[in-house]
């Protein structure tokens, strides 16, 4: 659109009227003239705003939000919501000589009390018990470990190890919570972008039995992260004409069984009639880094360290199935990790220094991290 300022729709009055009159027209501030010719303007500008509106939110190219989720309901199509971090706790206690009982619905958090997560019934645990709706610390048991799920979903809930360490309330008989592994599984939900990029992969997956159709019922599968498909060739690389693999990845190491029986229920959906395929977890290719930095005078060594990991272990987790791994960006997190650190004058991958190319079955996972 020629969008037009305040300004010069003023001066376009201006010099509209000024043509047509036959002596000098008097438009300084605070004429009769010039204001009309304002107010008009003022009208323009509006009227111009509400026409871009429009066009924003009439197209899901350009509206975001709320506007996209109701321009794409139309199709039936619907944004993917987020899920809660899920993970398991250890709950201890001082003195272990009586009954201590875990409800259901006990809350615990982070030391920063940033985020929140609730216990959470499993039936297939032996402390559990349905009468008394939680999990039982009998007599003599020190510790239990059980199961909880974040209040909040999205990403913030994926919590590192260490870092649930306080009880909400009061649980009798029972002094201490921790995590000894990772929260996972938190997922904000779909990015405007996302939901743009899958809209698109669904259109094509219409005409099924084609490569965007294969892709879309993939990423279809909750929890999918990335994945790759290869045709006319099996896993071990031989040539095989009319078969094709997928691999996929959700995250967890390895994926579970039932993640991938998942996929494979939704490829079957949209793979061409007498095509054979496979669907397999990616082949973890485990890199160790080791790192040394120097940090400016005053800042504390022991918090960047642990600014530097977390966002390495974040840059790590973000790399997708076939994705090669970047030296250089990894001293480029390293550095923005923190203003205080001043220079990264060792970094090491994999015991060298340079690039980690994978093929399209490997996944790079971080193994051991040393940051001194």
């Amino acid at each position: 659109m020629n969008i037009k300022s305040f300004r010069d729709l003023v001066g376009d009055q201006v010099i509209a009227l000024q043509s047509r009159a036959r002596g000098l027209v008097d438009v300084s501030i605070g004429s009769i003239l010039r204001s009309l010719a304002e107010s008009n303007a003022g009208v323009v500008m509006w009227l111009q705003q509400l026409i871009v509106k429009l066009l924003v939110t009439t197209r899901a190219s350009t509206c975001s939000g709320e506007d996209l989720d109701s321009w794409m309901a139309d199709f039936g199509f619907y944004r993917e919501a987020a899920t809660a971090a899920v993970g398991q706790v250890v709950f201890g206690r001082f003195t272990a000589s009586v009954q201590a009982v875990i409800t259901i619905g006990t809350e615990v958090k982070t030391r920063d009390g940033s985020q929140l997560y609730s216990v959470v019934p499993d039936t297939g645990n032996a402390a559990f018990n349905n009468e008394l709706n939680g999990y039982v610390m009998n007599p003599g048991v020190s510790t239990l470990l059980v199961p909880v799920r974040a209040i909040r979903a999205g990403s913030p809930g994926n919590a590192l190890a260490g870092m649930v360490t306080v009880i909400t309330g009061a649980i009798p008989f029972v002094d201490t919570v921790n995590n000894t592994s990772p929260m996972t599984g938190g997922n904000d939900a779909e990015s405007d972008p996302d939901f743009r990029a899958r809209f698109v992969r669904w259109i094509a997956s219409l005409a099924r039995g084609t490569r965007a159709a294969l892709e879309y019922a993939i990423s279809t599968v909750p929890g999918c992260r990335s994945w790759t498909l290869t045709e006319n060739q099996t896993l071990e690389g031989l040539h095989k004409p009319g078969y094709f693999f997928a691999v996929v990845d959700n995250g967890s190491d390895p994926p579970s069984r039932q993640f991938i029986e998942q996929v494979i229920l939704a490829i079957e959906g949209y793979r061409a009639f007498t095509i054979v395929y496979g669907v397999f977890p990616p082949i973890i290719h485990s890199i160790s880094v080791t790192a040394a930095i120097s940090i400016s005078d005053g800042a504390v060594k022991q918090a960047v360290i642990a600014l530097i990991e977390a966002a390495l272990r974040q840059y790590f987790a973000a790399l997708r199935i076939g994705q090669s791994l970047s030296y250089t960006q990894l001293i480029r997190v390293t550095y923005a990790a923190s203003p205080e650190v001043t220079n990264v004058t060792l970094m090491q991958v994999g015991g060298g220094k340079a690039d980690v190319n994978v093929s399209l079955i490997q996944l790079i996972k971080l193994g051991d991290l040393r940051v001194e």
